[in-house]
């Protein structure tokens, strides 16, 4: 077993580029199963909130990966096709998105069966309305920013330095956009 506790470590990413709606920005939080980030897991697998279920991240109905990952999502779901596209192509691809971070050793394989991750997924709610969705658009999608965010989080990017050194290069889209009163 590594000697490395991993107590609590936090990511996020966006990959857009695709079709209208398949873009993904999730964010993760990973720790020990017996810290904190356990606490919470329990919490969230036990405490179910209409409109926002949460599930295990599975590659079939009864096949749950490893880390335990747990996601969630962030918009309220009240669409039977919405629910569908989210609890399918999006949970399958977290979950293999999840596995491709051990595969790529951001997160030690022999740490496996200790850690467990939170995923909150965004979905836009607007996929209802594409017609002939590309669900491996999709997948691929939500699967490399499952993969990132992971990354992000396990690597401890952006670092402090970096944030401070482009702390002010950097302007959030909606708020530029809200200064040109586009929103």
């Amino acid at each position: 077993m590594s000697s490395e506790r991993i107590v609590l470590r936090v990511g996020e990413s966006l990959v857009a580029g695709g079709p209208p709606g398949t873009a993904a920005e999730p964010e993760v939080a990973i720790g020990e199963l017996d810290g904190p980030l356990g606490t919470a897991f329990a919490n969230l697998l036990g405490n179910q909130v209409v409109g926002h279920s949460r599930v295990l991240a599975l590659l079939n109905t009864d096949v749950m990966i490893r880390p335990a990952t747990i996601c969630v999502s962030k918009v309220t779901v009240t669409d039977e096709r919405y629910t569908n596209i989210l609890m399918g192509t999006v949970q399958y691809a977290t979950a293999m998105g999840v596995l491709d971070s051990v595969r790529a050793g951001d997160i030690p394989k022999d740490k496996a069966n200790d850690l467990g991750i939170i995923v909150s997924l965004w979905l836009n709610p607007g996929i209802v309305d594409v017609k002939d969705l590309d669900h491996k658009v999709l997948f691929d999608i939500h699967r490399k920013a499952t993969a990132q965010a992971i990354h992000k989080a396990m690597s401890n990017q952006p670092s402090i330095d970096w944030l401070l050194e482009n702390q002010d290069k950097i302007v959030h889209k909606y708020f530029e956009r809200g200064l040109k009163g586009e929103i």
